[in-house]
């Protein structure tokens, strides 16, 4: 791999500190357990391990939330796999340690759009590594439609024709209790050498069509609020306040009482 960047010209690839990326993995899902009831993906909606080929995980763009999902979600289910994902050089430039954990910059320009191209070439030259993409390129709502992708991301489907595309839909939103959950769930996988298509717009509409199509499969299990439909991949908080909730503790401890911290404790089950 090592002989590969240096003949390739254009930006180096972030170096991925491992003991870094730990850390902020595990400091990570705290933070995100202290904001959110649960983080959980639909039932039959985690991802296949997809070995041997590159992979392009590519998501809507609901929160600020979406990069530390999108690591625990590389944790979890591609842990073989170094994770990379562009950002703005404004906020990697004030955030530089992220650099360590993946990141690297690009602008809107003509010449930042090759300087992506480039580097997610040959992040994807390697298959045990992972781009990870939100190609809306603005924070937008779970259900707006249509979908608006930037055209990047039909020109890389060109480029790296034997990778795997996969979307991933993303919301957050309440259901019971007093803090949201994140709920998820994967699309079907793409190869884009196994289909027949055009230029970088036809596939930036084939991939936005599969986004949606994944988002709105997302949306009617989430209005249902049925948590039988779901895995649990984390618990979070939950409870309405420290001292109220120690009082009710308390009783229910006199009372020889199971202790449901929960507004609906079923929502476990």
């Amino acid at each position: 791999m090592k002989t590969t960047m240096q003949k390739c010209s254009g930006p180096a690839l972030p170096h991925v500190s491992k003991a870094l990326l730990t850390a902020f993995a595990a400091y990570t899902r705290g933070h995100v357990g202290r904001h959110f009831h649960s983080l959980r993906i639909l039932e039959n909606g985690a991802p296949s391990r997809l070995r041997g080929r590159p992979l392009v995980i590519f998501l809507n763009h609901a929160s600020w939330w979406d990069p530390l999902v999108c690591l625990l979600f590389a944790r979890r289910f591609f842990p073989e796999r170094t994770s990379f994902a562009p950002i703005e050089n404004a906020m990697l430039a004030r955030y530089r340690f992220f650099k360590r954990l993946g990141f690297f910059g690009v602008d809107r320009s003509a010449g930042g759009t090759r300087n992506f191209l480039e580097t997610s070439r040959r992040i994807l030259a390697s298959p045990p590594h992972a781009l990870w993409l939100t190609p809306q390129g603005r924070f937008v709502d779970p259900r707006e439609r249509p979908l608006k992708l930037e055209r990047g991301l039909g020109a890389l489907a060109g480029l790296a024709a034997k990778a795997v595309f996969l979307p991933l839909a993303i919301e957050y939103t309440f259901w019971n209790e007093s803090r949201p959950e994140i709920l998820a769930t994967f699309g079907e996988p793409i190869v884009p050498a196994l289909e027949s298509l055009g230029g970088a717009g036809a596939w930036t509409e084939r991939l936005g069509n599969a986004l949606a199509e994944t988002q709105d499969h997302l949306v009617t299990h989430s209005c249902r609020r049925n948590p039988a439909e779901w895995d649990l991949l984390n618990r979070g908080a939950a409870g309405t306040n420290p001292i109220y909730d120690g009082w009710r503790w308390l009783r229910a401890r006199i009372a020889r009482q199971e202790f449901a911290r929960e507004h609906c404790p079923e929502a476990w089950r």
